[in-house]
């Protein structure tokens, strides 16, 4: 294969060496397996970084979902539970999993069926941001239930990008109509 893609046919080794060097490029073989194997005049230099470029940018949109955990008691008062599940929302919001683990001690570990009641009250109320992908469970001491996001990582992150521009925008605007304003006020002052 020539340069620029196009086929040159079958080519002797010899020819295909000089016709290397005479356009200054390297001889590459692009499929070794195949009869007669395949081979390209290329700059491999510049293939190995644009190969380079276009992996770094794949691992730069690749979002890593990470497990987050909640822990909460049986006992837990109104308010703290509120505080809890608004950051169980972020974290599902952020597009990360997260773990709540209600932790047990002493008699409350004879009342599991109240841990269970606490732990899909939460699953309930989160419902539009999670999905449940493990139901409660006991383990010794601990009841846990494993929540995952509606979205996947990276397009929650996509989303919070789109938000903090607009967001940066309108405050932009509203700054410049400020400014003219003061502007157009100082103006008004100095004619007086």
């Amino acid at each position: 294969m020539g340069p620029q893609g196009e086929q040159v046919g079958i080519v002797r080794i010899e020819d295909a060496m000089r016709l290397a060097q005479e356009s200054d490029l390297d001889l590459v073989e692009v499929a070794p397996n195949s009869r007669p194997p395949v081979v390209k005049l290329m700059d491999y230099g510049k293939f190995k970084y644009e190969a380079a470029v276009k992996a770094r940018e794949a691992r730069r949109n690749q979002a890593n979902t990470e497990i987050k955990e909640m822990r909460f008691r049986l006992k837990i008062d109104e308010h703290d539970y509120e505080t809890k599940k608004g950051h169980v929302i972020r974290f599902l919001k952020g597009g990360d999993k997260v773990k709540v683990t209600i932790m047990f001690r002493g008699r409350e570990q004879s009342r599991p069926e109240m841990g269970r009641r606490l732990l899909l009250k939460l699953a309930d109320e989160v419902a539009e941001f999670a999905v449940v992908e493990n139901l409660p469970s006991q383990e010794g001491r601990n009841m846990s239930l494993v929540l995952g996001p509606l979205k996947k990582k990276a397009e929650a992150k996509e989303e919070q990008r789109k938000a903090r521009e607009a967001k940066k925008s309108a405050d932009k605007a509203e700054r410049a109509e400020r400014e003219s304003a003061t502007g157009a006020d100082t103006t008004a002052r100095a004619e007086a």
